[in-house]
Parts: structure tokens; C-alpha cells; sequence
């Protein structure tokens, strides 16, 4: 496998992440960007007089990582080991998200969804990530 020279996240000459804090470092970096973008729209139309602050839901700051995670699907060969890789990494991810967002449930639903989108952040990169590299190594 050669490398490709330049950019972020470090990538192969297939187009997949070869890092996992590379994955992860995106990805949370792309949630960010996106809590951000939630926050300013929740609070105009909070200032439009369209509701309370806070009511906006979190989980929409999922969109950025989760393109993050299709190009990098999209990245490996097709196979049964990116789709069970990644059906698994969702499946999990998702029940995580959840029950943190559930736990958060006196908070605003952006805040408790916040929380939830975090979840899934993490468990998505770190699951699929390790996954999908273990079930090609045994699938051949």
C-alpha cells in the first residue's frame, strides 16, 4: 500500500483513513462545526420569536461526521466486511447515543441531543475503524 503525501486525515492510496485519532479527530472536529452551526440557528430563530432556546435537536450535528464515515465507507472495496463493519458500528453506535441522550433527559433536547450525537461519534469511528479492518484481514 503506498500513501498518499498530503492532506488531513491521513489517507492510502485508496482513499481510506489510515489513523484512527485522524478519524476521530475529524469527526469530532466536524461535530463541532456542526453543534456550532445549531447553536446560531437555534438562537435566530430564537430571536425571531420562534420558540425557546435549546429546542433545536442535537442529533442534526451527526450530518458532517456521518459523511465523514460514507466517504470512508465508500473508500474500501466492495465486500461483506465494510457492510458488516459498518451495520455493526451503527447499530452500536446509535443504542449508545441513545441511552446517553436518554440519560440527558432533563436537559434541552439540544443539549441531550448533543450528547447523544457525541456518543455516536466516538463509538461509529472507534468500531468502525478497528472493525472493518479486523473483518478484512480475516475475510481476506
Amino acid at each position: 500500500m503506498t500513501e498518499q503525501q498530503a492532506g488531513f486525515p491521513r489517507r492510502d492510496a485508496q482513499g481510506r483513513i489510515r489513523v484512527p485519532g485522524d478519524l476521530v479527530g475529524v469527526a469530532l472536529a466536524g461535530l463541532v462545526i456542526g453543534l456550532l452551526a445549531l447553536v446560531l440557528f437555534d438562537g435566530l430563530f430564537t430571536w425571531l420569536g420562534d420558540g425557546g432556546f435549546g429546542g433545536a435537536n442535537g442529533w442534526l450535528a451527526v450530518i458532517l461526521p456521518a459523511w465523514l464515515f460514507l466517504d470512508d465507507f465508500r473508500a474500501w472495496e466492495f465486500g461483506a466486511a465494510r457492510v458488516v463493519a459498518a451495520l455493526s458500528a451503527a447499530t452500536l453506535a446509535v443504542v449508545t447515543g441513545l441511552v446517553v441522550a436518554g440519560l440527558g433527559g432533563a436537559l434541552p433536547s439540544l443539549a441531550s441531543g448533543a450528547l447523544g450525537a457525541a456518543t455516536f461519534t466516538l463509538v461509529y469511528a472507534v468500531v468502525w475503524f478497528h472493525g472493518v479492518r479486523w473483518l478484512a484481514r480475516r475475510t481476506g
